[in-house]
């Protein structure tokens, strides 16, 4: 299974866009700078220390690199245990508190997930 591709977009298994994350768009390009970047970005938005390592990213469902959140997150593990390439074509949807505490950090990814789970 890969990340579910919808049409341009790649989605992970949470619903945020892969390719429109900028640490999995600059692993695309191999561009250390803008992974440098994304680190310094995303150190100030989460009040954290964020090292380049962390950032890099080959996509939620692929083989390879997951930034550091993305490599031990509760949702992926889940929806890859389900054999699921993403929580909208998952059954359980509705009563699962793992997506639901995920989208109030991240409503963007509701409103992706719910598109899916409407199309299926």
């Amino acid at each position: 299974m890969g990340d579910f591709d919808s049409g341009e977009r790649i989605i992970a298994r949470c619903g945020l866009v892969c390719s429109e994350c900028p640490a999995y768009i600059a692993t695309k390009a191999g561009d250390e700078q803008k992974i440098a970047e994304t680190a310094a970005m995303w150190s100030k938005m989460y009040n954290a220390d964020v090292a380049p390592d962390y950032v890099w990213c080959d996509g939620c469902a692929l083989p390879g690199r997951k930034c550091g959140h993305c490599a031990e997150c509760d949702v992926r593990a889940c929806a890859e245990g389900k054999g699921m390439d993403n929580c909208g074509l998952c059954p359980e949807l509705s009563g699962c508190a793992t997506i639901n505490d995920f989208f109030k950090l991240a409503p963007q990814a509701m409103k992706v997930i719910e598109e899916i789970a409407a199309g299926r």
